[in-house]
């Protein structure tokens, strides 16, 4: 079906880019081949181009071809618009998806401009949400949405599974501290502000050290404070027009030693 498929083509991307990084040119060659194969097959099966979705347009068709990279460029405002109407119309403001989907639905919707969307749907306590659960009492994940009325006996009260990206999301897009470099040897701080939110705290004890990014916001203004470990290297991403408006320190990033 979509979904195997789908995530038959992500292991193939993966299994290349291992044997890549191995040396292993073959054996690179023939997972992309056979990949790109996949892809082709897929988009003639399952993208309707009348409707503008893949197979029957919900949350879950939609995330996976974008998150893989499955969707030809001509296809991508289509897609992503379906997926912005069905949480936003049809789901009011909900998400969706199942475990799959879940697992990529907060990356996608920021990586295509819609972080406040992600925003709204982390902090949603109505049913079907994460906050729900804590509505309800819960201290753990469910292992289903309706994990209150469904039957006792399918349903774990701990399965993290359910969490999908959102921590990721947390960490990557809130906080904004991502690996720029294998074991944060470089780090990216890329924060994204959203929503009605004022202030992020947010912390990551990697091996070389501690990393914090904390950022506020009021009255126009935008205040990150970054704290990077010792022999290590930063790549810092600000909300701002022109690199005239930023300071360091209160300093203007000229005048600053180490900063370019």
């Amino acid at each position: 079906n979509m979904m195997s498929t789908a995530l038959f083509y992500h292991d193939l991307q993966l299994m290349a880019r291992s044997a890549r990084r191995l040396g292993k040119t073959e054996d690179a060659k023939h997972f992309e081949t056979l990949a790109a194969k996949i892809k082709a097959a897929f988009n003639h099966r399952y993208y309707n181009s009348k409707l503008g979705y893949y197979d029957n347009g919900t949350q879950t068709s939609c995330v996976l071809p974008l998150a893989f990279g499955m969707v030809p460029e001509e296809y991508k405002t289509n897609v992503f618009n379906h997926l912005v109407e069905n949480i936003t119309v049809e789901s009011h403001n909900h998400l969706e998806t199942g475990l799959i989907g879940g697992h990529y639905l907060m990356r996608v919707l920021s990586d295509n401009g819609r972080p406040d969307l992600a925003c709204t749907i982390a902090t949603q306590t109505t049913y079907p949400s994460w906050g729900y659960m804590i509505s309800k009492g819960a201290t753990t994940i469910w292992e289903l949405w309706n994990g209150d009325t469904a039957d006792a006996g399918m349903n774990s009260r701990n399965i993290v599974m359910l969490i999908g990206d959102l921590n990721i999301w947390l960490h990557e897009y809130l906080g904004g501290i991502r690996p720029g470099s294998p074991g944060f040897k470089n780090i990216i701080i890329k924060p994204e502000p959203v929503g009605d939110l004022t202030w992020v705290e947010e912390s990551y004890d990697s091996i070389h050290g501690r990393i914090s990014s904390e950022w506020h916001r009021s009255a126009g203004q935008f205040d990150l404070r970054v704290t990077i470990p010792a022999n290590t290297t930063s790549t810092v991403y600000l909300p701002a027009k022109e690199v005239e408006s930023i300071t360091e320190s209160g300093m203007a990033l000229n005048q600053i030693a180490g900063v370019k």
